[in-house]
């Protein structure tokens, strides 16, 4: 509702929105260029993805590998990328989610992780 019961400029609101959509596209885009680490293990196993979650590297320390014992490696390496995973989403909230909020909070926006 507007104060003073006028009606809202539709060109105004239109502006705002590509606006917000211009900011959102922006924002996805460092993100997508944006690298966060995660590590396992103590640092035996480490997994690089983007700020949109996407696996770019691992780097897999030696000592961690035990043909005898490869249940171990898989599960540091599972960790690895968890862990870079959970910084990535972190990320992601703080970038997006003042954009999300303008665009209605943020549900049933597609490409939106939260």
């Amino acid at each position: 509702m507007i104060p003073g019961g006028g009606q809202p400029n539709m060109q105004q609101l239109l502006q705002q929105a590509q606006k917000m959509q211009q900011d959102l596209a922006r924002a996805q885009e460092e993100l997508a260029r944006t690298l966060v680490e995660g590590s396992a293990g103590g640092g035996l196993v480490k997994a690089t993805v983007s700020g949109a979650g996407e696996l770019q590297g691992l780097v897999i320390d030696p000592k961690a590998v035990d043909p005898e014992d490869t249940e171990t490696l898989a599960d540091l390496v599972l960790a690895a990328v968890r862990d870079a995973n959970a910084s990535a989403q972190q990320m992601q909230e703080q970038k997006l989610g003042p954009l999300a909020q303008g665009l209605g909070g943020g549900s049933g926006i597609p490409g939106l992780p939260f």
